[in-house]
């Protein structure tokens, strides 16, 4: 049994863990689109545009991210942070962080809260679960 994907030590979340090689292969390669969505709680208060260039894609570590769509949930002058929404299909090592830093909001804390249509709902940190027929042919349906 070996991770899908990965989760960084100081991030929290859904982690995905498989014994079948062709089927983390499909999941995790960025061709095959599969979703991966991020909760952030960042320092500053950004606006939209200043977050915009996630959405078209920037260059970390030389290469070019694919264009990912956010959303900003919340934002609190007072303790001068936000929490973010993040959606990409690659998995780069530390990939939300180091977007998060290049436009200039390093994160502060991180969450993986969906994989393709899963979801953490009903589980508490630490819990875990089989997946169903019907979920691993979803995630398999979701990947381009």
């Amino acid at each position: 049994i070996y991770p899908v994907g990965r989760l960084d030590y100081d991030t929290s979340g859904l982690l995905l863990l498989t014994n079948d090689g062709s089927f983390s292969q499909k999941l995790t390669h960025p061709k095959h689109e599969v979703d991966k969505v991020y909760v952030a709680k960042i320092k500053g208060v950004p606006t939209k545009r200043d977050l915009l260039p996630l959405a078209k894609g920037i260059r970390i570590d030389g290469k070019r991210t694919a264009p990912a769509n956010f959303q900003i949930l919340s934002a609190d002058i007072k303790t001068g942070s936000s929490v973010v929404e993040l959606t990409i299909h690659e998995g780069r090592n530390h990939q939300v962080k180091k977007m998060f830093q290049a436009v200039g909001f390093p994160v502060q804390k991180l969450k993986r809260e969906r994989y393709g249509e899963l979801t953490l709902q009903g589980l508490r940190p630490g819990q875990y679960r089989d997946l169903t027929k019907k979920e691993i042919s979803q995630l398999l349906n979701q990947a381009k």
